[in-house]
């Protein structure tokens, strides 16, 4: 049967596990990114089944574990910093993963494994974007912001949340992301560990829909997370302007208690700092024809789910293997791709409507956490007496794991 030649938009997690699937069945793969090099950067990220089974079905399990972060656990702390609940990690391989689960890695190390995996029998182009595409009978037009001009058989955009890819198909179309009102900061920050501090994640909950989130993950730095509930014009204008969104979120974290006055200066001297809009992307078809879309283009559930990285490595493999399976059953014939496409999208919509049921704006769980100082305590109240009974409530509040979709079984 002829190869396909594919091309896939991102060399992220969702795109380089596609061209890995792809690549190991035969296909001529070449991934697009538009940044001058792999994009490893990014803090902590989870996997969570069914995403754990995929890893071991590509074989990277003892890579994965060998970059693995060994979190112990999730406290919650108040204002003075004082322990008010403790949820230890799920480390029995048995149902669902804690907040903390046994399977935590910086998201770089992840891109790192799956592109080295990939690498020696995909063609990667770095520096370079996808301008424009044009979709034929049997083939897929593309031309690049270099200049130059291709065709292909399968066109798959793997960019992200504010996919251009996922644009250039819509059109005029209504934007399906979905903006759930909260603004994360992340970045890194030298700080030496401690004798006798422990590998684990806090979480400080300050009045006004405030949150303070750390995880260490090296003995010489941790990552610092800054998450509100806002509606900040200020901040929602300053997409992409680095400076300016510092400044706003030290405007609104100012004073917050806890460790926010030395977090407030270290997010002055970070250099790998970078905002994040909450959002939802809620597609009614994942594909037009020829062109199709994974990960945070086509579904992204928003950190909110816990459910981001496994949600992209799970799409790109099922997708794969709807392709695989299309193109044996019908000989490579031009009816095959499309045929996969919609298989991909029927078999694996009922897994992602799961994961992103009832997440729309003012109906997740940053909307119900208490925005007062007394609604804070009763709830820290609340969070250790389920802490003391071993009831892990806060995860299963918020992650959005489904042990009961069927993973199907690709012959790949």
């Amino acid at each position: 049967m002829p190869q396909l030649k594919v091309l896939i938009c991102g060399a992220g997690i969702a795109g380089n596990a596609l061209a890995f699937w792809l690549s190991k069945m035969g296909h001529n793969v070449t991934v697009v990114e538009r940044h001058s090099t792999l994009r490893a950067t990014g803090l902590q990220v989870d996997l969570r089944e069914p995403g754990i089974t995929v890893l071991q079905r590509m074989g990277l399990m003892h890579d994965y574990r060998a970059k693995a972060i060994h979190e112990q656990g999730m406290e919650i702390v108040d204002r003075a910093g004082k322990r008010k609940a403790y949820f230890s990690a799920n480390r029995s391989g048995l149902g669902m993963q804690s907040f903390t689960t046994d399977y935590e890695i910086m998201r770089g190390d992840l891109c790192r494994l799956l592109y080295d995996a990939t690498k020696d029998r995909t063609t990667f182009i770095f520096g370079t974007s996808i301008e424009d595409f044009t979709q034929r009978d049997d083939h897929v037009e593309v031309s690049f912001s270099d200049g130059k001009r291709d065709r292909f058989d399968l066109l798959v955009g793997a960019d992200g949340q504010w996919s251009r890819t996922r644009n250039i198909i819509l059109g005029a179309q209504p934007d399906p992301n979905h903006p759930l009102g909260v603004h994360i900061g992340y970045f890194t920050t030298p700080r030496p560990i401690e004798p006798g501090e422990e590998y684990n994640a806090a979480i400080y909950i300050a009045p006004g829909r405030r949150f303070i989130f750390t995880r260490r993950h090296s003995p010489h730095a941790i990552q610092v997370y800054l998450a509100c509930k806002t509606e900040s014009d200020r901040l929602n204008n300053a997409r992409g302007n680095i400076a300016e969104e510092k400044e706003c979120l030290a405007e609104i974290f100012r004073g917050a208690g806890w460790q926010t006055d030395r977090i407030l200066k270290e997010l002055e001297a970070a250099d790998d700092f970078y905002c994040e809009r909450l959002g939802v992307v809620r597609m009614d078809a994942w594909f037009s024809h020829r062109v199709a879309l994974v990960g945070d283009a086509a579904y992204c559930p928003s950190a909110t789910t816990g459910m981001g990285t496994t949600s992209g490595l799970v799409g790109a493999y099922v997708l794969a293997g709807e392709i695989n399976k299309s193109h044996q059953a019908n000989k490579g014939s031009k009816e095959s791709l499309p045929l996969a496409l919609k298989a991909y999208d029927d078999t694996y919509r009922p897994f992602m409507t799961q994961v992103q049921k009832g997440i729309t704006k003012g109906s997740t769980f940053w909307d119900y956490t208490p925005s007062s100082q007394w609604g804070i305590a009763l709830l820290h109240l609340v969070l250790s007496v389920a802490a003391f009974l071993r009831l892990d409530i806060l995860s299963q509040w918020v992650i959005r794991e489904d042990e009961k979709w069927p993973l199907p079984n690709y012959d790949m």
